[in-house]
């Protein structure tokens, strides 16, 4: 039979678990008005290759800074930037809870992106993990960092929303 202590770590787990289902379901349905509202005010934000990431580099392909910034990512993506319409699903599994201290918790989760374009077959967009430290506030659950590290060798050019 399961102790408290056990209780409570899958507890936190499943409600990891859904938080990055609802941050997958934000992204496909394109409602990135509400991405941020995912992250802390002072939240870092970086989408980075394995290789980058493993070697301890801070080069990313998207890096934000703060809450702000991810708000401003999402004013250029719907009123400056020209794309292509494009459906998104993220595939996210593997939620595990790394380490608790204090309000925080270290997390990570694995994700597959595909995208469907209107005239192609869809495609593997993205795959990695998410290394991520959750805070809880007032609200919630919210991301204080959040490294989306790719496996990619190659990244397509349509890197464009959020991961």
């Amino acid at each position: 039979m399961p102790n408290a202590d056990d209780l409570r770590a899958r507890a936190l787990r499943a409600e990891l678990r859904d938080l990055y289902e609802d941050y997958g379901h934000c992204l496909d349905e394109g409602d990135l008005e509400a991405w941020p509202a995912f992250f802390t005010e002072d939240c870092h934000y970086r989408v980075l290759s394995r290789e980058n990431h493993d070697a301890g580099l801070p080069l990313g392909l998207i890096y934000c800074m703060n809450k702000n910034m991810l708000k401003d990512r999402v004013t250029a993506l719907r009123e400056t930037t020209m794309f292509e319409p494009r459906s998104l699903r993220h595939f996210i599994s593997g939620v595990m809870v790394r380490e608790r201290a204090g309000n925080e918790v270290r997390a990570q989760a694995n994700f597959a992106i595909m995208e469907s374009l209107s005239d192609r077959e869809p495609s593997l967009n993205m795959v990695g993990r998410y290394l991520d430290t959750w805070r809880e506030t007032d609200a919630g659950w919210r991301l204080a960092h959040r490294d989306c590290v790719y496996d990619n060798y190659r990244v397509r050019t349509s890197l464009i929303v959020p991961v």
